[in-house]
């Protein structure tokens, strides 16, 4: 049987943590463990395999408008995993019509999603739960679209002193420092450190707050907005 490219739309608020003006972007193309539209799940370790032969042919999963293979927009400069899922970093091509447009829309919130083009190498099947967890899959290209079918791959803001101002509670601390690229284990730990030299729970919030500052503005995704 010809194989044939599956599209899926893996959301979650993807952090385009510094839109440049030159069209550098960073975000997630695909999130673990969520059951998308289609009723398929993506398994860390997916990406694994593909990626690491992107990288010996010296290749990069193509940066696609609408999943639409006469549409690049830009290329990929790095693509990874980590505990939320893939990570992604490319730059728009803005001397085309497709990448400039590309590129208002995104900076405008109008487009915020991105899907993955791929095809299943390996894939298990849950009869009960009606699933298919994809364990390895070929990564053609990652798109931003308009519609994406999992609502969890999408591209958010840059940070913002303002948010910062919204901690409330560690966990509000560790969900910015995630959505700002850090993996779940190095904002709990960041977050555990600053809480076990806090003398109150109020001084925790305040010294929290200072760090997570500190931490975006080393990361290069903090506004003064």
């Amino acid at each position: 049987m010809a194989e044939t490219i599956e599209r899926a739309y893996l959301d979650r608020p993807f952090a385009v943590k510094n839109l440049a003006e030159d069209g550098m972007f960073e975000g997630l193309g695909s999130v673990f463990n969520v059951e998308d539209d289609y009723a398929d799940i993506v398994a860390p370790g997916a990406f694994k395999r593909t990626l690491r032969e992107h990288k010996k042919r010296g290749t990069m999963p193509a940066m696609l408008w609408q999943h639409k293979s006469d549409s690049p927009i830009g290329a990929y400069t790095a693509m990874r995993e980590d505990d939320a899922g893939l990570q992604v970093i490319g730059k728009l091509t803005l001397g085309t019509r497709q990448g400039a447009e590309a590129y208002a829309l995104l900076k405008d919130g109008a487009v915020d999603g991105l899907s993955i083009g791929y095809r299943t190498v390996k894939s298990e099947i849950d009869d009960k739960k009606h699933t298919r967890t994809l364990t390895d899959v070929d990564l053609w290209e990652v798109s931003l679209v308009t519609f994406p079918a999992n609502a969890q791959a999408r591209v958010s803001a840059v940070k913002s002193i303002k948010e910062i101002e919204t901690i409330n509670s560690l966990s509000d601390a560790e969900r910015i420092l995630r959505d700002a690229g850090y993996s779940r284990a190095e904002a709990v730990a960041l977050v555990s450190r600053v809480k076990a030299i806090a003398q109150s729970e109020s001084d925790a919030r305040a010294a929290t707050k200072q760090m997570v500052e500190r931490m975006l503005r080393a990361a290069n995704v903090l506004t003064p907005k």
